[in-house]
């Protein structure tokens, strides 16, 4: 008879401090893959980009991001710093479809006042909105 382990769920004040620190280091890599370029091409192109081509470029370089960190091991660089780790609802890593589900859930989920935040405080997992809908979970590692 094998035992499992009981899955331990981070609380949700490591959750938001992980969410601090990856913004903080999203600054970082914003500032690189996105602010970069756009100076580049204004200072030798003398041509701004238009909001939306920054906007989806942004869009874009977070989704890659996230991708491949969440399908590599399921861990950002902040998840790692806090021991949090990105699994599918039956503990196996994330596939790709997940992880893109769960990025795409995220902005309404947080843009919209927070609601897939707080939805950890009255989830039964604690579990975010985002989660739930996507069958992913956050599990302390």
């Amino acid at each position: 008879m094998s035992t499992v382990p009981a899955v331990r769920w981070p609380g949700i004040l490591r959750r938001l401090a992980s969410m601090g620190y990856e913004g903080l280091l999203l600054a970082a890599v914003l500032a690189v893959l996105l602010v970069l370029p756009h100076v580049l091409l204004g200072a030798f192109a003398h041509r701004l980009a238009s909001p939306v081509v920054v906007q989806t470029h942004c869009f874009l370089v977070l989704l890659i991001y996230f991708l491949w960190f969440w399908s590599h091991g399921g861990q950002t660089l902040a998840m790692k710093t806090w021991r949090i780790r990105l699994v599918s609802r039956d503990g196996l890593a994330v596939r790709p479809a997940q992880a893109i589900l769960r990025y795409l859930l995220c902005w309404p989920s947080i843009i919209l006042g927070g609601v897939g935040i707080v939805w950890a405080l009255f989830d039964r997992d604690r579990q975010f909105l985002h989660d739930r809908l996507s069958g992913t979970q956050l599990v302390m590692v």
